[in-house]
This record gives C-alpha cells, structure tokens and sequence, in this order.
C-alpha cells in the first residue's frame, strides 16, 4: 500500500486515530461525553479525506484504494463513491449553475441561517437522483464498477449494524445503542451535515459565471491544517486533480485577482457575522456578486468568457 504523495502519511494516519477514539468509547462507555466531539471531528476529517480520495488517490495501486474507500465510508457516513457523480462529475462541471444538483440558491438565493441549515436535506434530496443513475449506468455498462459500488454499500451499512450488535452484547442494549449512537452515527450525520454547509457558504453569493470570483476560500491555516486544505476551494475548482498539500501555494498565486471578500480568513468570523450580526446588521452580510445564478449570461458574453479564460 504505497502512497503517492508523502503528506498522505497524515491522511492514514487520521483515519487511524478515528478508529481509535471509536475503540475508546467502546471499550468505556463512561468516556463517551469526552471523546465523542473527538469522533465529531474526525469523521468529518474523513468526509474531506473521502472528497480528497476521489479527486486524487491516495495510494498507488487499485486494490489499496479500493480498501481505502471502503474504510474511510465508515467514518464518513456513506459510501465515498457518492462523491463521483454528485460532485466530480456534477458540481465541478456546473458549479452552483442550474444543472448543479447542490446549487445553493435552488429555492431562494436569501443567506441566512435557516437556508443553510436546511440546504444539507435539500441538496441530499437531489444528489440522490444524481447517484442512483450513475448507480444504473454502473449496472447497465461497468459490471466491475457496480460491484465495487455494491461492496461500499455492504461495507458501510455493515460495520455499522456489526458496531450496534458489538455494544449491544458487550454493554447491553441502552448502553450499546447510546455507544453507538455518539461515537458512530453521530459523528457520521454532523460529517455529512456540515461538509454540504461547507459547499453552500463557499458559493453562495458567489459569481457562478465570473472566472475568479465563483467561490469563497477561507485561508485560516489552522483550519486547513485540520481540514486537509479544504479551505482552498477556489483553487480546488480551478484544479480539481492536484493534491490537496499543494492548494495553499496555488492560492497564494491568485489571491490578488479574487475579490478580498470571498478570500475569508476566519471561518467563525464568518459564520458570525453571516448568521449571528446580519439579520440585525444587514451590511454585514453577503450580498450577490455578479449577475447571479439564475441571470446566466447570454450565450456569445459567455462564449467570449470562455475563450478568454
């Protein structure tokens, strides 16, 4: 299992360490109040760690990456295979446009805090048709694919009926079920939960037609230390296939030719502002750049955007 990139040795690690704090908890249910914001975390680094796998493998042959898929699913929430029809082959080629099926502004384009969180059961809802017709086309034309996609969905759902049946019979069944429930399902739903309130508020407001200004980066580096770069979306959009280690750099490159306010530095800053000052402090909130998403260019202005990108 050898890796592609050395900075991938963190990677490993962190889904090692899930694991771990998972076995904490099972092995004293009493720690469960300590360790399961612990769990929070780290399975919503493995979330970033899945979306990171899919754009650039993490190792060097098939198989390792095959089994790594699978792994980090446990932690994650759901199968990581979900990420290749929602997001690499959706959401990058759309980017929050009309055929984008996680389009944040799909039943308002207001940024408040009741859309954003809600915007995780609304983008599910739709990412859902997204992957049961690459699940079809799978079984239709890629037997081998469908297979792998199957065992994911084995795999996932399995570890976690086989970690219930676990505290059940060595806790019992009140014991066994709370076990489970704050060190695994938790942990999976706030994962999944924030890592789609990640995408809303890195493009809503955002120019989806503008070739700079089509995405909020925050640069903190504390949180891209924690967050593997996740941070860096615009360059991330930009070059999907490059290592999540490289982003910082790339960013530092174009910075100067993104709008400042869609270069944040805090991400709690922001979210305080965006969602705490602004119902009471409206110039504190976003406001829409550009045309907006649902005024899309005429076809030669966008054809003349596209040559000059």
């Amino acid at each position: 299992m050898e890796l592609r990139n050395p900075a991938d040795y963190r990677t490993v690690l962190w889904t090692l360490l899930a694991a771990a704090i998972v076995g904490v908890q099972y092995v004293q249910p009493a720690w469960v109040p300590y360790f399961s914001w612990l769990s929070c975390y780290f399975a919503l680094a493995c979330g970033v760690i899945a979306h990171n796998h899919n754009h650039c493998p993490t190792f060097k042959g098939k198989r390792a990456n095959a089994v790594f898929s699978n792994w980090i699913s446990i932690f994650y929430g759901y199968p990581t295979f979900a990420w290749i029809p929602t997001h690499n082959l959706n959401h990058h080629k759309h980017v929050n446009t009309d055929q984008d099926a996680t389009k944040t502004w799909r039943y308002t384009n207001r940024h408040n805090v009741f859309v954003a969180a809600t915007y995780f059961f609304v983008s599910s809802y739709w990412q859902s048709f997204e992957i049961r017709a690459y699940i079809e086309r799978a079984k239709e034309t890629n037997r081998a694919l469908y297979r792998r996609i199957v065992l994911q969905y084995v795999v996932w759902a399995g570890a976690h009926l086989g970690m219930l049946a676990l505290g059940i019979a060595v806790h019992g069944v009140g014991t066994g079920i709370y076990v489970w429930v704050f060190a695994l399902g938790v942990p999976a739903f706030f994962s999944l939960w924030t890592i789609m309130l990640f995408n809303y508020d890195q493009h809503a407001h955002t120019d989806a037609f503008s070739k700079y200004n089509h995405s909020r980066s925050f640069t903190s580096p504390l949180l891209n230390f924690l967050l593997f770069n996740n941070g860096y979306h615009y360059v991330h959009h930009e070059h999907p296939g490059t290592h999540w280690s490289k982003l910082a750099e790339l960013n530092a490159q174009v910075a100067d030719k993104i709008l400042p306010e869609l270069q944040q530095r805090s991400l709690w800053w922001y979210w305080f502002k965006q969602y705490a000052l602004a119902p009471f402090v409206p110039s504190l909130g976003t406001k829409q750049i550009g045309r907006g998403p649902m005024n899309p260019p005429p076809a030669h202005e966008a054809s003349l955007q596209s040559a000059q990108a």
